[in-house]
């Protein structure tokens, strides 16, 4: 572990989640949630290599499954799952997990069109008249493309990917919320925090 993450996980940990007195300190994992389980209290993650919010890496693998805590205090809102780790349009790629191989793969996409500089109040991305976000990702059965919308990278993209994917679920092209999780014993989360519904950092 260098220097720089190093110090990333202490600050994380103390500005967070808050000093826990005199007890020992435990660590912190970041990452894109990719399962959840409301009756079990478990949520399952993809976590970030380089703990930088303007440049993620998701690529630990496994994934890890966490119990959530019970008190509401330490625990955040309900997490939406997705599979999307990376869009490169430059480098025409997508980044999934895939469930099938427990894999993380890189697809080929064929660019159709590309909107950048789009915030997400942008016409585009929200509804005015309802006050609400529009819903991403939109997949066209009879054009066999997919539009996503990535508010981190203010991107709107409309793509085809090679046939054997396009059937996969609609969450398959979704970016997972990114959480935060204080823990002692790995698997058993402290304290959780949902980062994307708390607006810290923008997908």
């Amino acid at each position: 572990m260098n220097i720089k993450r190093t110090l990333i996980l202490l600050s994380i940990a103390m500005l967070a989640f808050g000093a826990l007195g005199c007890e020992e300190y435990g660590k912190v994992d970041q990452g894109r949630v990719i399962a959840f389980d409301k009756e079990k209290a478990t949520v399952t993650v993809i976590e970030d290599k380089n703990m930088e919010p303007s440049n993620p890496d998701y690529s630990i693998l496994p994934p890890h499954t966490y119990t959530l805590p019970t008190e509401p205090i330490d625990r955040g809102a309900d997490p939406k799952i997705g599979l999307r780790m990376k869009l490169d349009v430059e480098k025409k790629y997508i980044k999934i997990f895939n469930p099938n191989t427990q894999a993380l793969e890189e697809l080929p996409i064929t660019i159709v069109d590309v909107q950048k500089d789009i915030a997400k109040d942008h016409p585009l991305v929200f509804d005015k008249d309802k006050n609400a976000a529009k819903k991403f990702p939109l997949v066209d059965q009879d054009k066999k493309t997919i539009t996503i919308y990535s508010g981190r990278q203010k991107m709107l993209v409309t793509f085809s990917v090679p046939e054997e994917y396009f059937g996969m679920p609609e969450y398959t092209w979704e970016a997972g919320d990114e959480v935060r999780i204080y823990w002692k014993e790995k698997g058993k989360a402290l304290r959780f925090m949902n980062i994307s519904k708390t607006d810290i950092f923008k997908k």
